[in-house]
């Protein structure tokens, strides 16, 4: 990592500090009033997550949110509580990321009063019964021990390259924690973790849609209660220096491999870059939009697998999702390619195709970096996401959520929904190549594989012979031509950074 990445990560660090204390109606509240609406959505944001977990402890504070969310109150057992909300046709659920834990939940004005009862208690009277706890951690062992490991290599290569590239800051370990980790928890670690961050200051109080005048000001009454105090700040998440192309090879059987590429990028919403740097990654590969130029050269001229996307922000369970979460904010970013598993078309054929779509991908962001945006591609994008972003708050929920987002950046009125769009139809040419050059390079990385046969595939990346590929009809002379230039892309990776792991030791501790 060079030193001018390093200035800028730090300076995107303070520029955050502070942030997240208003503006606020009501001290401590967001509210987004919508008396037209039949609903209320809720969301009760902690100023905590995964980076709050103890060493040794990891996953603790996905635990106590999920006892939290499925579990008895001091009023009614997770049984009766299930009981009330079915004629509701309503709920309430947790959700925690390296940042941030989120209470949300959405009812009809008709249901207002017994729903908010219920979700009240769920965070201000948790009982921690024991058989809720025992399965609740059940359930998430399961999910660490099978789930992670087998059900979405994407997303597990993913949670691999988060992990690497942050090694040895509070960002590294995945919000679930480790195997051995969660395995040592029991309910007294969740009663402590629960009593000395689930704190007065920690708390803000979101809500939108029709509720009563006097509502915002009672809810945060009654959050009030929780004891004084607030979590101090945790180190800002300082990525190592990564020095070159730097891989991670998870050896499992498997018909197909899933690759990312990732590395820190000094970006932040509330950057003046950001609406640059959001264009010049939407050209490059919008997530599940076929407008990408990495799905144009490996999906869809080429057909090599579902998808190919690009990102400048964190996007967890990309696989579910159509649109960017909200409340995942982070005080450090990556940029990020997710190429979706590339499968085999005859036997021995997986290692090459797997090359060929990491080169193709490698070789198209060289292509953005050494020669910026194609000067059509400006308008076109522009238009894309005039479109495009209009969807982003669609729901209430969404609503609320990117206004609390807006809290956490410290971005000011009209916050992120109302100003992104004006900020993308001003921009020129040359701002978003200036932001490229500021942003992106393609020198200093991590890329992780999840494929079979890891020592072979480690052998052909070292050997940086050609891997071309097959196809089973005629295609164009012009891709033929730019599949010989994709073959033999270069990534330049020595022996000593690169490192095999076994399935069964993924995330073990």
């Amino acid at each position: 990592m060079n030193k001018k990445l390093t200035f800028l990560l730090l300076t995107a660090g303070l520029l955050l500090s502070g942030c997240a204390k208003g503006p606020y109606d009501i001290e401590g509240t967001v509210t987004v009033a919508e008396p037209e609406s039949p609903f209320v959505s809720f969301n009760i944001w902690l100023k905590i997550g995964s980076q709050n977990d103890p060493k040794g402890k990891e996953g603790l504070a996905a635990l106590t949110a999920a006892l939290l969310d499925s579990g008895s109150t001091t009023a009614n057992s997770y049984e009766q509580i299930l009981e009330k909300l079915y004629p509701m046709a309503s709920g309430y659920s947790a959700s925690i990321d390296k940042e941030m834990t989120n209470f949300t939940g959405r009812v009809h004005v008709d249901n207002l009063e017994p729903f908010y009862e219920l979700f009240k208690e769920a965070v201000l009277s948790p009982a921690f019964v024991e058989n809720d706890f025992n399965r609740v951690k059940t359930q998430t062992m399961n999910y660490l021990r099978q789930m992670r490991r087998y059900s979405s290599d994407e997303e597990l290569g993913k949670e691999l390259l988060f992990r690497e590239i942050f090694r040895g800051t509070p960002y590294e370990h995945p919000e679930e924690g480790y195997v051995s980790s969660v395995d040592s928890l029991t309910l007294e670690d969740v009663k402590g973790f629960y009593q000395s961050h689930y704190l007065r200051g920690n708390v803000v109080v979101g809500l939108a849609g029709n509720y009563p005048a006097d509502f915002p000001q009672r809810v945060r009454n009654d959050f009030d209660s929780l004891p004084e105090g607030q979590t101090p700040e945790v180190e800002f998440p300082m990525p190592a220096p990564i020095e070159g192309v730097n891989v991670l090879i998870v050896d499992k059987p498997t018909q197909a491999t899933a690759i990312s590429i990732g590395y820190p990028i000094a970006l932040l919403r509330n950057s003046p870059d950001f609406p640059a740097m959001m264009l010049a990654n939407s050209w490059l590969g919008e997530h599940r939009k076929s407008s990408g130029h990495l799905y144009q050269v490996i999906r869809e001229t080429r057909g090599m697998n579902y998808g190919d996307y690009s990102y400048i922000e964190a996007y967890p369970m990309g696989h579910r999702r159509s649109l960017p979460p909200t409340n995942v904010n982070r005080r450090q970013q990556i940029f990020q390619i997710w190429i979706r598993p590339i499968s085999m078309q005859k036997p021995g054929d997986l290692h090459d195709r797997a090359l060929f779509a990491t080169r193709a991908a490698l070789r198209a962001s060289s292509k953005l970096i050494d020669g910026g945006l194609p000067t059509e591609a400006l308008e076109i994008t522009q238009g894309f996401l005039r479109s495009y972003t209009v969807n982003f708050g669609a729901t209430l929920s969404d609503r609320l959520g990117y206004r609390i987002d807006d809290q956490f950046y410290g971005m000011p009125d009209p916050g992120y929904l109302e100003s992104i769009r004006p900020s993308l139809a001003r921009l020129t040419l040359d701002e978003v190549n200036e932001a490229i050059g500021k942003y992106l390079q393609n020198e200093d990385m991590w890329i992780v594989f999840i494929t079979a046969n890891a020592e072979g595939f480690k052998q052909k990346l070292l050997s940086g012979d050609p891997t071309p590929i097959e196809y089973a009809g005629e295609k164009p002379e012009s891709v033929l031509e730019e599949d010989k230039e994709i073959m033999s892309f270069p990534i330049p990776v020595s022996e000593d950074r690169i490192q095999i792991i076994g399935i069964t030791d993924v995330f073990e501790n």
